[in-house]
């Protein structure tokens, strides 16, 4: 009796073991095709949700940033790659492509790397500011008060890009870069030392076709003939003569003759509050016709660029190779040492 109750044991604990080890060649031959879909859609739901990071671990930050809030001037103290994801969430729209995401979360990171190296706190409690002075910057209240239902999908694709290039800056001869970005290029970036008169071999004029794409491409501007006048100190009374210019490499306005006055693209771009430096002038009565292509001021990376090469298929690491040229991307650990943040 004892001996047939083993046996009877054995051969219960081999079906078990199979149902446990073979589930599907039990099931998947009585499921219909709609039960099967079902399946599937459930599975890939519940991968989406496994990838869904609302907060980066504080393991993957080596450091904090102090983080000056410019209208309460309170200080914030957030983790490295947290204030990374923040500013990549403030600088690019978050419906860009991950490899362009990627690009920004790099140039965000070298740019505070380079600034506590470097140029040091800006006050005696906080390292950066939250404006465009260093980098824009919104914590988790202003985001989710601008994404609204969208945040979590939102931030957990910035997240993701975060994540997977943490502790990675963009350096040239074993420092980390000027990482300078802009939103829209007119078909080429500009060289440095045509913008800023500080000539840096990295950020040199390149071509970024795919920037046409962008809403911000192309835009017009107009301004009273008087309002002209009065901003830059000429008389052109009743219409523009002598009006000459030249071209930058990156093709936008680098000189330019009114009057009897010569200004900088940049200056003229400064005084109209226009897009971008690259524009032409036509006057209609007694009004001038500012039209522009570009937005920002084309040194390095042009954003609406980085989305246009991911959309082609290129990584973020074809896309700062691209756009800063002659750099590597380098792990931070071998800039750390150099650090100091405000205790």
């Amino acid at each position: 009796m004892k001996k047939r109750n083993r046996i009877g044991i054995a051969v219960m604990s081999s079906i078990f073991a199979g149902i446990i080890f073979i589930p599907t060649v039990i099931v998947l031959p009585f499921t219909g095709s709609s039960d099967t879909a079902q399946v599937q859609e459930t599975q890939a739901q519940a991968a989406e949700d496994e990838e869904v990071v609302t907060e980066l671990p504080a393991s993957l930050s080596p450091f904090s940033i102090h983080v000056l809030r410019s209208e309460t001037d309170k200080v914030e103290e957030v983790p490295l790659e947290t204030y990374v994801s923040r500013v990549v969430a403030s600088e690019m729209p978050a419906s860009f492509e991950l490899e362009a995401l990627k690009a920004q979360a790099l140039a965000a990171r070298t740019y505070v790397t380079r600034h506590l190296s470097q140029g040091g706190p800006v006050s005696e409690n906080a390292d950066v500011t939250d404006t465009t002075q260093h980098q824009v910057y919104k914590n988790e209240k202003e985001l989710r008060n601008l994404w609204g239902d969208h945040y979590v999908e939102n931030i957990s694709k910035i997240n993701k890009a975060v994540q997977e290039t943490a502790g990675e800056i963009i350096t040239y001869k074993q420092q980390p870069i000027e990482a300078a970005f802009f939103s829209t290029s007119n078909g080429y970036t500009e060289n440095s030392e045509d913008y800023w008169k500080q000539e840096i071999p990295y950020l040199k004029s390149v071509e970024s076709p795919w920037d046409k794409a962008s809403p911000r491409f192309a835009d017009q501007k107009i301004v009273p003939l008087s309002g002209l006048e009065t901003a830059l100190g000429v008389d052109v009374t009743p219409s523009l003569s002598n009006l000459k210019l030249t071209k930058t490499e990156g093709g936008r306005v680098d000189q330019i003759t009114i009057g009897s006055e010569t200004f900088s693209g940049r200056k003229i771009r400064e005084a109209f509050n226009l897009q971008s430096s690259d524009f032409t002038l036509e006057q209609k009565n007694d009004h001038i016709i500012f039209t522009t292509q570009g937005f920002g001021h084309g040194v390095g990376m042009s954003q609406y660029g980085a989305n246009g090469m991911a959309k082609a298929g290129k990584t973020y690491k074809e896309i700062i190779e691209h756009y800063y040229q002659n750099t590597e991307i380098s792990p931070m650990s071998k800039q750390t040492a150099s650090i100091t943040t405000v205790k």
